[in-house]
């Protein structure tokens, strides 16, 4: 049995922002408080908002104390934390590369208990202060209802960038996806549109252009962008992709591709070319290298019986492994080498997709499932990581759980990943954020924060394809809109395949 004590305060009270007070008496426990979002023990950004939490009991009072030295923070509303932002500015820079201590103090009608204290640790390194993401109902009637948000991760300021339902009709629908920035940078930003006003949207410093990649030597439209790090090329992958619903598995849903190419579009000039489009290939999610003289992507082999039919890659979805390769790019001709085996998963009975090249160079990272290309659905998807410098590659453990990993992009300065996952329910992608190290491994992952922790509970939305920005977007979702609806579609022109 689980030793409990009694104790009665002597010290001064402390006060919060909302006239919170350390119980005058309370009992204590040797073990750690039920909290959501889970910040027990976790490193955070020394820039980042205030880590609100509330107690899984919603019938407990909670008292929450955060200090560090002769620093604190006393707070509680019902069974709520939120510390004032301005105080937790504070308390972060003076704990810098150290850690905060949280002693958690509830009341559930039977007395105060004064739980085991845990820790936050606050790293010197920041993130960059601003997140973008599309939040989206995962409905198949309503998915119209969609938006690209960006919020900023110093504070909780959230802003709508694309409305989709400003361009939508009640007979013409259509929805947006695919944002990206080439190196952070909110100035130049590019989002893709299906449907009634598709197009590409390119934002270059306020101007904005709107683009058909479509013509008969491509399969579609761009899409799973990658913008050069500083030329004005984007890589897309190009897919004819189809959906499917599961009853009995565990994974409700399967999107795959029945065809998919490299392609990329010199902004400049206008052109779109040819990357990769190999028979029998599926290729995918292409990445840049920071250095912009090599692109990684995923590709799957994959022969069909007769013709190629929707229904047989549906039939055959998990024999579709995908495996993770390299190409070199001459910056002077915009010419590719050959392609380069990185990491053959389908070989081990896996499939790689999404790599991510860290800033600086260093690591490798991408999800690893059983099979297919859209890992989001898949509860046994996991984030891996490949030291480019040795080839080792090894599981994200501290940073993974038993459901879905998916869609994660670094921080500029390599020492954090922003990623989605569904850890908590199964069902809803949520934002995590994890502390990676200079030898590539990661530390517990943390849910972006709310300034009310009940929030992410409450939103019956999913955040998609997060990506971290150095500034705000300030081009307006009217604005956007009007391009989309109004603005004249450029045509991209083909030219042959550089080798």
């Amino acid at each position: 049995m689980k030793k409990i004590l009694t104790y009665v305060c002597a010290a001064l009270f402390l006060c919060g922002c909302n006239n919170a007070e350390i119980p005058a008496s309370y009992q204590t426990s040797n073990v750690q408080p039920k909290i959501y979002p889970d910040y027990i023990d976790v490193t955070v950004p020394v820039n980042i908002a205030p880590l609100t939490f509330e107690l899984k009991d919603d019938n407990a009072k909670l008292v929450a104390c955060y200090k560090y030295g002769n620093d604190q923070i006393v707070v509680g509303e019902d069974n709520k934390a939120m510390p004032d932002i301005d105080d937790w500015k504070q308390l972060t820079q003076k704990a810098k590369g150290h850690a905060i201590e949280v002693d958690v103090y509830a009341d559930n009608g039977k007395g105060w208990t004064k739980y085991k204290p845990f820790h936050i640790y606050v790293s010197t390194d920041s993130i960059d202060p601003y997140i973008s993401y599309r939040l989206i109902t995962p409905s198949y009637v309503t998915y119209e209802e969609l938006t690209l948000n960006q919020r900023c991760l110093e504070n909780f300021d959230e802003k709508v960038m694309v409305d989709n339902m400003l361009c939508s009709e009640e007979n013409n629908g259509q929805c947006v996806n695919c944002h990206n920035y080439q190196m952070y940078n909110p100035n130049k930003m590019q989002f893709h549109a299906r449907q009634n006003n598709g197009g590409t949207i390119i934002n270059i410093n306020g101007k904005l252009r709107k683009v058909s990649l479509k013509n008969d030597s491509t399969i579609a439209s761009g899409v799973y962008p990658s913008w050069h790090p500083f030329l004005n090329i984007i890589a897309y992958s190009t897919n004819k992709t189809g959906q499917s619903f599961h009853t009995k598995d565990l994974n409700k849903i399967e999107v795959l591709d029945t065809k998919s190419d490299l392609v990329m579009y010199d902004i400049d000039k206008n052109e779109v070319s040819n990357i990769q489009a190999e028979p029998n290939e599926f290729e995918i999610f292409p990445c840049w290298a920071p250095d912009g003289k090599s692109i990684y992507y995923g590709s799957a082999h994959f022969e069909y019986a007769d013709t190629v039919s929707e229904s047989e890659a549906i039939r055959r979805c998990k024999e579709i492994k995908y495996s993770l390769y390299r190409r070199t790019f001459d910056l002077k001709t915009h010419r590719f080498g050959p392609k380069e085996m990185v990491f053959d998963a389908a070989s081990l009975g896996k499939s790689a997709t999404l790599p991510r090249v860290s800033p600086d160079g260093r690591f490798l990272m991408f999800t690893l499932g059983e099979w297919g290309c859209f890992h989001i659905w898949h509860r046994d998807a996991d984030l891996y990581m490949m030291d480019l410098k040795n080839k080792n590659v090894f599981p994200l453990t501290a940073v993974n759980s038993d459901k879905a990993e998916s869609f994660h992009n670094w921080s500029s300065n390599s020492r954090w990943v922003l990623f989605s996952s569904r850890r908590n329910d199964g069902n809803f992608t949520r934002l995590f954020i994890a502390h990676i190290d200079k030898n590539g491994h990661g530390s517990k992952a943390f849910e972006v924060p709310c300034s009310d922790p009940d929030y992410n509970r409450q939103l019956m939305k999913s955040y998609n394809i997060p990506e971290l920005m150095k500034g705000p977007v300030t081009v307006t979702p009217q604005q956007f809109a009007d391009e989309l609806k109004n603005g004249e579609t450029v045509k991209a022109v083909f030219v042959s395949n550089k080798k």
